[in-house]
């Protein structure tokens, strides 16, 4: 009996571990984790701009006593919760004929679900601004495969394969996106933006409204950029100021794996002055802007 007994206890002491892979199976592999941004920390942003480049975008400051011109070129820090996550820098410079003011703008997106990425939540923000600028996004269809054509089948890199291959006169210049992988997260940041729903699907016959030039043969009229950071885009927009005055703001917007950054360069003329002029502005925000995406690369 005593033999018996302790026969019966070994056979339950020796299922426990059974038991045990039991559970363990059930609970099933961990779900992946997205992987986090390039970024974790932000550079000083009043800094970040060198004088030879203020000196040019601000050209009144010259002019100024020696203590507002150093005021000027020293800029004004944004205030910001978290200067990991958000800084800004505005310098200002006016005369009676004109005035310039410099906003830079950087962003460092970070996604709460393990399950998108720093890149793709940042992308998410970038198409939105996008949108509201009214620059439509690159056509990206999804491929279709015809059901007896094998002959045309292995063209897998079409959607891809030709970025700056369309034709050069078409506002949303469909030559973006370095981030061709990313088209379900600009998707995604499409139907998200408030009041985009419908720019996506016809981004070439709709216009955004805003006193932008339309389109413009020496290639000046908002439109996405190549070859500034992983995506870019840049707007321009014409505004009349009192009864002859004139303002021009250019806006160079561009991310760089989880960071957004927005170059905003404005100038205001007064009384008959003729309208600022469009190429010089676009070109020094394009300089300052690509000054700023090799500082992110070091």
């Amino acid at each position: 009996m005593g033999l018996g007994l302790g026969i019966g206890l070994t056979g339950c002491s020796g299922g426990t571990p059974a038991d045990d892979i039991a559970v363990d199976a059930k609970a099933g592999p961990a779900a992946p984790v997205a992987p986090p941004g390039r970024y974790r920390t932000l550079f000083e942003p009043c800094g970040s701009v060198p004088q030879a480049a203020l000196k040019d975008m601000l050209p009144g400051a010259a002019a100024l006593p020696d203590p507002e011109r150093g005021k000027a070129y020293r800029g004004a820090a944004a205030v910001t919760y978290d200067t990991d996550r958000r800084v800004g820098c505005t310098w200002k410079a006016d005369t009676p004929d004109t005035s310039h003011r410099l906003v830079l703008d950087v962003e460092r997106v970070v996604s709460y679900d393990t399950a998108v990425s720093d890149d793709d939540r940042a992308q998410e923000v970038y198409v939105r601004k996008q949108l509201a600028a009214g620059i439509a996004l690159p056509v990206t269809p999804p491929p279709t495969t015809p059901p007896a054509s094998p002959g045309t089948g292995g063209d897998a890199g079409t959607g891809t394969g030709g970025p700056g291959q369309t034709s050069p006169g078409s506002t949303p210049s469909g030559k973006a996106p370095a981030d061709a992988g990313t088209a379900n997260v600009t998707a995604n940041a499409a139907k998200a933006s408030p009041g985009a729903s419908g720019a996506p699907s016809a981004p070439a016959d709709t216009s955004p409204g805003t006193p932008t030039p339309t389109v413009d043969p020496t290639g000046l009229e908002p439109r996405v950029l190549e070859g500034l950071g992983d995506i870019a885009y840049l707007d321009d927009v014409l505004s009349a100021v009192g009864t002859n005055g004139h303002q021009r703001a250019i806006s160079v917007v561009f991310r760089t794996s989880n960071v957004i950054v927005t170059v905003s360069y404005r100038e205001q003329t007064n009384g008959s002055a003729e309208a600022p002029d469009s190429r010089e502005l676009q070109e020094k925000a394009r300089n300052l802007a690509r000054l700023l995406a090799e500082r992110l690369e070091e």
